[in-house]
């Protein structure tokens, strides 16, 4: 158990901004910080991290809380475990005395599986460099690939014995259990129970997930026994700890570069990893053979959103750079692909060349994948039917892209390397999105139709306010008035010259302005809808040149596009040169006015379901104590914000 004056030095020197930006890239938004929610599949930044208050929070799926909560949630540790991983970070030492064997038997089975791969991953690395078939298979197959000793170290490069039961027999003298090396997948049973180490005779590439702890293990066979053996690797069988298709080859080791370059390199395999890191390219990682899949996309794109596909020029390169890449497409990456010289992958490229030499390379012949998928499917076509079928196919992926400047200008692009009408691209491609659309409708009632079935009594979703639900409670309302105000004004300045607790000025738009206030009083819109609204005005703020009005009524979404339309029909009532009048006083009046009645309405909520909890507490004095003292505290509030408001306010409708 650690000390408390340890845990209190901890949280002095922890910086909220430093622990998220392990995880998550995150850039200024006013005073706070933002980023993609690592939590739920966040399309756009909904995740808000205050310095001065020390907190982050989710505003679309709520989840946050300090840098402890932070780091529990994320990586499932302990709450010891995540002061742990804090006092490393800020090289704090800490004191801790030794648990009970009751209380080292409640430790989950989790953290038993990672002690026990940290264990073997420090076994396989002892074998490498201090036995004699470490030193003359393992070191010597190493060494005949040009890796040098830092780069061993830094991907944490073992070699397990070739006897098949070295390191099962090893890790029980030291303590460990059958079961944790069974559940880990370094050993498996024989028919008599014995145990029969998986890795035997194999160099050991570990894997780290996101916050370095291994969580897996890839072996090789040494090349002098590879001929004529199909299965040269074996990795790790799925786990508690360990989803194959949740995790990067490399992950751990690229994220500060993949931040910093605003980019990633995807590659397949693990050498072609680590020689790139040996030639000085570090934002690289490897998906191992296998398509992407939407987790590990998810994951990516909290560092960036470009990626570069980068494989070998035979036929299966080319065909590992077309695996996934409609689902990258879809999930908002900006892809480029980079076929190599023939005979040549990122390994043995890496190593004939410098870092500028491989970066000029890239930089020379990477194409967009759209460009790369239409000299692929149409080189030597000539028969109309095929290539009207690969012309649907490049179509089909561009209606995968959800920014719809980027899909106008790949259309453009194409109608004009194809010589083709745009107007017939751009219908066949709203075919597609009409499809998909009307696809997740009906996708959505069939969820819909099976819940009620399994749940008769459930209660119906709520919907979100829009053209066909116009809100009805005053809370609904007040946020209604609010999202016209960012659909109409959002770009609009409303605080200048403000100061941050770290001494920079700043200024602060529309929707800044109203975002900056609920994080800060912890408030969000009830309606996801809105939240997205507000979390799309905030993404175009940071882009410039972002003009509200047009931006929401030509959106792509027809939810918003169609919400936004009948929001600002009204608009135009008052003569421009009076409207540039009231701008900047009035608006604010009008923001703070909305804000203080959204507190209220929220306040009044409260009030409403205490009075519910006292009438079902009757009789029991002790939660009726509580119940009352907590409505008395409320009640204060609610005339504070009376106090605030002036006069009750009258929302128009």
């Amino acid at each position: 158990m650690i000390e408390r004056a340890d845990v209190d030095r901890i949280m002095d020197a922890v910086n909220i901004v430093d622990v998220v930006s392990e995880f998550v890239t995150l850039r200024r938004s006013g005073v706070n910080f933002k980023g993609l929610c690592p939590f739920h599949d966040d399309k756009t930044p909904s995740f808000i991290v205050s310095p001065s208050k020390g907190i982050c929070h989710c505003f679309a799926c709520g989840k946050g809380g300090n840098a402890i909560n932070f780091l529990m949630e994320h990586e499932q540790l302990s709450y010891p475990d995540a002061l742990r991983w804090l006092a490393r970070k800020y090289n704090i030492e800490i004191h801790e005395r030794q648990l009970s064997d009751e209380e080292q038997q409640q430790a989950s089975q989790r953290e038993s599986m990672f002690i026990v791969n940290e264990w073997a991953s420090k076994y396989f690395q002892d074998v490498l460099y201090h036995t004699p078939d470490g030193q003359a298979l393992g070191m010597q197959y190493m060494r005949s690939r040009g890796f040098r000793d830092d780069i061993i170290s830094k991907f944490h490069i073992g070699y397990a014995p070739a006897k098949r039961d070295s390191l099962a027999r090893e890790a029980k003298s030291k303590g460990y259990k059958e079961d944790f090396l069974v559940a880990t997948g370094l050993c498996f049973r024989r028919d008599d129970g014995s145990l029969t180490d998986r890795y035997s005779g194999r160099i050991i590439f570990p894997w780290l997930n996101i916050s370095g702890k291994v969580n897996a293990f890839g072996g090789r066979l040494l090349d002098s026994r590879t001929k004529g053996v199909q299965q040269k690797y074996v990795n790790s069988p799925e786990s508690d700890i360990f989803h194959k298709d949740h995790e990067l080859f490399g992950l751990y080791q690229a994220k500060k570069s993949i931040a910093k370059e605003d980019n990633v390199y995807m590659v397949e395999g693990y050498t072609d990893v680590i020689s790139m890191h040996q030639g000085g390219i570090e934002n690289v990682v490897a998906n191992s053979g296998t398509a992407l899949s939407l987790h590990q996309i998810r994951m990516l794109r909290r560092f960036t959103q470009n990626i570069t596909l980068l494989y070998d020029g035979d036929e299966a390169g080319i065909h590992a750079a077309m695996r996934g890449t409609d689902m990258l497409l879809s999930e908002g990456m900006n892809v480029r692909v980079v076929i190599l010289p023939d005979d040549d992958d990122p390994d043995s490229y890496s190593r004939k060349h410098t870092a500028q030499e491989f970066r000029d390379y890239v930089e020379r012949n990477r194409k967009d994948f759209i460009g790369f998928k239409t000299d692929l499917t149409l080189k030597g076509v000539s028969d109309p039917v095929r290539r009207s079928e690969a012309i649907s196919g490049i179509v089909r992926s561009i209606s995968l892209v959800p920014n719809q400047i980027t899909r106008d200008t790949y259309l453009h692009d194409l109608a004009s390397m194809l010589g083709m009408s745009e107007r017939s691209l751009i219908n066949t491609m709203n075919g597609f999105i009409r499809g998909d659309v009307e696809n997740r409708i009906k996708e959505a009632e069939r969820e819909k139709r099976r819940a009620e079935n399994s749940s008769p009594t459930a209660e119906t979703p709520k919907k979100s306010p829009g053209v066909s639900h116009l809100p009805h409670s005053p809370l609904e309302k007040v946020e209604l008035e609010l999202v016209r105000l960012i659909m109409k004004h959002g770009e609009e300045i409303l605080l200048e010259d403000m100061e941050t607790t770290d001494g920079e000025h700043i200024s602060l738009n529309l929707a800044q302005y109203i975002d900056y206030n609920l994080f800060k009083d912890e408030l969000s819109f009830s309606s996801p809808l809105f939240v997205r609204i507000l979390s799309e005005a905030l993404e175009q703020s940071d882009m410039g040149d972002f003009k509200a009005e047009p931006f929401f009524t030509s959106h792509p979404d027809m939810e918003i596009s169609r919400l936004a339309s009948e929001l600002v029909v009204e608009r135009h009532r008052l003569s421009r040169s009076l409207q540039m009048e009231l701008m900047r006083e009035s608006l604010k009046a009008k923001v703070d006015h909305f804000l203080l009645d959204l507190r209220r309405e929220v306040v009044e909520q409260r009030l409403s379901r205490l009075q519910a909890d006292m009438k079902a507490a009757a009789g029991d004095m002790e939660t009726m104590r509580v119940l009352m003292e907590e409505f008395r505290k409320v009640g204060k509030i609610r005339n504070d914000l009376a106090k605030g408001t002036g006069k009750d306010v009258s929302i128009r409708g």
